[in-house]
Formats: structure tokens, sequence, C-alpha cells
């Protein structure tokens, strides 16, 4: 009786070829395939070729070519029933009992799997004719062209498809019902199909097939949700899939994979030319997806969303994946800042910002110290002692023991320089728990942010905070271009109400629940803050103008680098005049 695909699939994905072949052939790594002397002839010289990433290997002096089963059947004689069994109980799998329910599983997975099929690729197509060009329009404002449209088979359902109607001419009713894609309006008795008026992007399998849909409104509204999901099904469970891990897993970064929050997400960064990043689809990461990840990439990164319910997301992600880190399998996180989700990052500041600011990232139990950090009072000692509880028992978690150790260890050891030492001198503990504080902001500010970055809001706290010092400076200020859009947009409503001389408690309050969480972020992570509050009015200008030339000089930099690159790609006068300029006018500061 034949082995249902999904049962060899899931073998091949538990074990990787090298995996299996490195047991009987010695192996080098040579880029992201592996060589050795061929096990099929008598060379000297290696010809015979291992790629993890296609799932098969190849003997270019004997022509042998195949999968890890082909493999076991050549090299050990035995019949492809034995294969499997033995590959089976290697992957920690039980070995597979047939029966008719599993015969008849097996061909409604089939049929679910080609009404899904055809279903991508018909609104694929209402997408790129007539029918989708509002949606065509909304794509396009979002960077994302027709090559990765294709790529990507994003469709749009239209609120008048008729494709109920054409699928009948080939499935039953209850077929179509069993994909979750329609559904009956039993008040009306009428059919609905599920995603209508929505962009829809295809969420496949590892293996590349189409096993359920996410769906986005163009324009968004409080009546209906921006986002849906294909509802579970029995063959989608959605923390199990890992969206556009068919394709990560061939990119060129062996290691690394960024996990983001959404499709849109994705797909912008993709178009990028960052190719490994997957989405966990706007549900919190699983022990299964982070295992399927594992399976290709030993150091995922996750990137949510720079709001607060991203920022919420990504600490009870931690929380609960920190159990299972290992040493070849581990997490790490950024947080993004000013609200911003990955698709607005790469679009104010670019992929190469975007691919450093990635670098920039902390592991896993890294990450949870900083954020516990956060909200601790220092001086409390029942705070630190709750504070010690919370890492013993998340610690406690982990199931590698010797990890378990160290990251127990290190915490602890961290635990101990909280508090300042004790001194009879009240006012020097005090003194030396203030250092604590502005350094651990200091590097908390670092983190995420450039230097550029860091003058920027020290600037942007300064106008807040105190505007009667900008007031007799508005030009100098608007001639300012800071580097991203929220942060100029910010800059310029808040010149203008302080210009209006309307920039009063009332006005501030309101201010600041318009830009809560910009606002937010520039008072935590402004670090002259504690220092400008201490310092008289002219001493308050004095820091100002030395945070303006820094900020000058920066500028001047980044100027002069962007030059310089374009002069080595292009040689032009024009560039070279500027860039001569340029040097010229940092000479005379």
């Amino acid at each position: 009786m034949k082995y249902p695909k999904e049962y060899l699939d899931e073998i091949k994905l538990r074990l990787k070829v090298s995996q299996v072949v490195g047991k009987t052939v010695k192996l080098k790594r040579r880029g992201k395939e592996f060589i050795g002397i061929s096990p099929f002839t008598n060379e000297k010289t290696p010809s015979f070729t291992i790629s993890d990433e296609k799932g098969f290997y190849h003997c270019f002096s004997s022509g042998e070519h195949g999968n890890i089963f082909d493999f076991i059947m050549k090299t050990r004689s035995l019949k492809f029933g034995e294969a499997v069994r033995e590959l089976a109980s290697e992957a920690g799998m039980q070995p597979y009992r047939f029966s008719n329910f599993d015969v008849e599983k097996e061909k409604r997975y089939k049929t679910y799997k080609d009404i899904l099929k055809e279903y991508a690729n018909y609104h694929n197509q209402q997408l790129l004719n007539k029918r989708g060009t509002s949606a065509l329009n909304y794509l396009s404002k979002r960077g994302i062209n027709k090559d990765i449209i294709l790529d990507f088979q994003i469709g749009f359902v239209s609120n008048t498809s008729e494709f109920y109607n054409i699928l009948l001419k080939k499935f039953s009713e209850k077929e179509i019902f069993e994909t979750g894609l329609f559904y009956k309006n039993e008040k009306y008795n009428k059919i609905i199909n599920r995603f209508y008026s929505r962009i829809i992007f295809p969420i496949k399998s590892v293996l590349g097939d189409v096993i359920a849909f996410g769906g986005r409104v163009i324009e968004n509204n409080n009546k209906t949700a921006k986002y849906i999901n294909s509802p579970e099904t029995e063959f989608y469970k959605k923390g199990k899939h890992v969206f556009n891990l068919d394709k990560a897993k061939f990119s060129n970064k062996s290691q690394q994979v960024i996990v983001v929050e959404g499709y849109m997400d994705v797909i912008s960064i993709y178009s990028s030319g960052i190719k490994n990043v997957v989405s966990n689809s706007g549900i919190a990461l699983t022990e299964n997806q982070i295992n399927l990840i594992w399976k290709f990439f030993s150091n995922p990164i996750i990137c949510l969303d720079g709001d607060k319910s991203g920022q919420n997301a990504s600490l009870r992600i931690a929380e609960n994946l920190i159990q299972f880190i290992k040493e070849n399998n581990k997490i790490s996180f950024v947080n993004l800042v000013n609200g911003l989700d990955p698709d607005d990052y790469i679009k104010e500041k670019g992929k190469s910002n975007f691919e450093k600011f990635i670098q920039s990232s902390q592991p896993i139990e890294e990450f949870i110290w900083r954020i516990y950090l956060n909200n601790i009072n220092r001086s409390d000692p029942y705070a630190i002692a709750n504070f010690e509880k919370k890492f013993k028992y998340l610690c406690q978690t982990i199931k590698d023991k010797t990890l378990k150790k160290y990251i127990l260890e290190n915490y602890l050891e961290k635990i101990k320089n909280l508090t300042p030492l004790q001194s009879s001198n009240k006012k020097n503990k005090f003194k030396s728990y203030k250092i604590l504080q502005e350094t651990k902001k200091l590097s908390i500010a670092r983190d995420h942010l450039t230097k550029e970055e860091i003058k920027e809001y020290s600037i942007l706290y300064i106008m807040f905070n105190y505007p009667k010092i900008i007031s007799p400076r508005i030009e100098i200020f608007e001639e300012i271009e800071f580097s991203s859009k929220s942060l100029n947009l910010l800059k310029t409503e808040l010149l203008s109400l302080i210009s209006s001389g309307n920039f009063n408690q009332k006005n501030q309050s309101e201010f600041n629940k318009k830009y809560s969480n910009l606002i937010s972020d520039i008072n935590q992570n402004s670090v002259i803050k504690n220092i400008y509050r201490k310092k008289n009015e002219n001493q308050q200008i004095e820091l100002l103008n030395e945070i303006l030339k820094e900020l000058n000089e920066i500028k001047f930099s980044k100027k002069i680098d962007n030059l310089e690159r374009k002069l080595m790609d292009n040689f032009d006068e024009k560039s070279y005049s500027d860039l001569i300029e340029l040097k010229k006018q940092i000479n005379k500061e």
C-alpha cells in the first residue's frame, strides 16, 4: 500500500540529507552544499554533492541522484517500505499503520489542495485583469510590483466573484465547504465567498502547496476586520505553519531568518531583496512553528511592530519560547520604535539600514532581561526579590539543563549588581544609583537608535519640554531635516505650535495624546533628559547648541559617505565638486 505523501514529507522535513548521508560518507561543507567521496564508485577526487536546501544528493561520477529514501535503498539494499520505517524511527516518528481511513484521508487532502490551488490561480488572474484595478492600485502604492504579485500568487476576490459555481463543475458542495473558502448565510440562503472584497495571500506548506489564505481589505474601516485568515480545517492548523518558509528556506542566509508579524511586512521586505523573511501570521509564535523554523535556520530573529501591542507580543513570545532554546537552536529579538512596522522602516530608511538594524538583535535571555529591568524599582528590596524569583522561575522552564545552569548564573550575577553598594553616605549611594540609571538608559537607547537618531530625539525632547528656548530660534530648526518622516512631521507640528505662542499645558497634553507612542519613545530614549533639567537657561542653550553642532557633523559625514559611494560606482564632476565643498565646510567648522 502506498505511503501518504504527508507522512513521507514529514520524514524529509525532520531529517536533512547531509544528516542521513553523513553516517556513510565523510562530508565537507562547501558554501551551502556538502561534498564527499562517492559511495557508488571508487573515485579519489570528491564528486558527490549534497544539497539540504533542495533535498537531494547527486553523484557526478556515476550519475546517481535521489533523496534520503533513495540513498538508504541503494546503499543498504533495502526495499522502499524498509527504508521508510528505518528513517521514520530515526526522525522520532511512529511507524505508519495503514487503514482504509488513511487512504480516504489522503484522497481528501488531494482534493483539498486541488480546490485551493484553483482558487489561488483564478483570483491571481482576477487581480491582474480589470476587476482588480483598485487592488492593484493599493499594492502599487505599497511598492508591490507585478513580479512579486506573481511570485507570491497574490490575488483579489471581488464582491461579485462567481468562483463557487465554477468549482461546482468539478467538486461536490461538501468538498468545497470543507476548505473553509465559502460558507452559507442561512438568513438569505446565500453562499458567501469568505474573502470577498479582499486581497488574498496564499499560505503555503513548507513544500509549496497552498493550504490556506490570508485576506486584507483594501480600505480600512471599523465595520470589518483588516485581516482575516482561513478557518482551521482538517488540513490547516494555524499554529503549525509559517508564511513564506517555502521560499525563505532557499535564501543565502543559512543561519538567520527574520520573523515579522504580517503578510505585507514579509512581502515588502522580500521585495527589497531580503529573502530570509517569514511571518507567524499575526498569532503568537508556537512551539510547532519555532521547531519548523529551526529545521532550516538556527537563529530566527523576531521583529514585530513597534507599537505597544507588538512589543507586548514580543515579550510573550520570548517568555513562552525560552524553554525550547538549545546550543544550536537560538532566538533573537529586535525592537522597532516610533510605532513603525518593518514595512514602514524599509520605506523610510531603506534596505541597508534595515539589515544593520537586524544585526543589532539581542539573544532571547538578554531581551527579556532588558524588558523586565525597565519596569523595576531598584531601590525597593521587595521588588528586587520578586524580580529574582521571576528569573528563577523562567530559567526552570528551559529544557536544556546545561544551558539552563549558565543562563540562571548569568541572571543572578546581574541581579547582584542591580542595587548600589551599601554606604554610610546616603548622598553617594543616591548618586551611584542615578549613574546606573543613566547608563542603563543610554545603553537601551543605543541598542536600537543610530547616533543621528539619538541627537534628534534629544532635540525633540527639548522642543517639547522647553519651548521658550526654541521660540527665538525657530528658523534654525525649520532648516533641519530629520532622518525619518515621522520625526520630521512631529518637528513641523511642534514648531507651528511654538511659533504661534499657543504651546501651553493644554496643547501639550493634546499633542501628547496624538503622538503618544513617539513622545513616549523620545522621553524614554533622550539621554540628555536628566542632565538638561539641572542646568540653568544659559547652560541649556549652550548644551542645545552643542547637540545641534554634533547632529550637523553626523549629517555632513553621512552626506560625504553617500557621495563617496556614488563616486565609486559612477564618477561624475558634479558629485565630485559637491564632495569637495562638503569637506571644506567640515574643515571650517
